[in-house]
């Protein structure tokens, strides 16, 4: 297993990217825990989180800041379409729509 680690460590493309985490656990079986940061696509239906940052460009950010996702932000699912659909979310009272690719940006902790 060390070695393909260190293969997937050498490529620079996914070094410095949330991917390279998500892929990292999933290849070698080590699912996130109660305490650890997760992107708000692999929440369940029904499960709350803090937002702890966004992993997108400035436009991306601004975006989500003016729809009122910010870092400390409380933020619930509700749910959920399937494949590639958007993610229905609850944030401050307001429940909001928003596409899988902006929602995959967004890393939270489990609460």
């Amino acid at each position: 297993m060390q070695k393909d680690y260190d293969t997937w460590k050498k490529n620079d493309f996914f070094a410095n990217t949330i991917e390279y985490v998500f892929i990292y656990r999933y290849k070698f079986n080590k699912m996130p825990d109660e305490n650890d940061k997760t992107i708000l696509t692999d929440l369940a239906d029904g499960q709350t989180g803090v937002i702890v940052s966004v992993a997108g460009g400035k436009k991306a950010a601004k975006r989500l800041a003016d729809l009122g996702l910010a870092p400390g932000t409380e933020i619930e699912v509700l749910r959920k379409a399937w494949f590639s659909g958007p993610v229905q979310i609850a944030i401050c009272g307001s429940k909001l729509v928003i596409g899988r690719g902006l929602a995959s940006k967004i890393v939270v902790e489990l609460k």
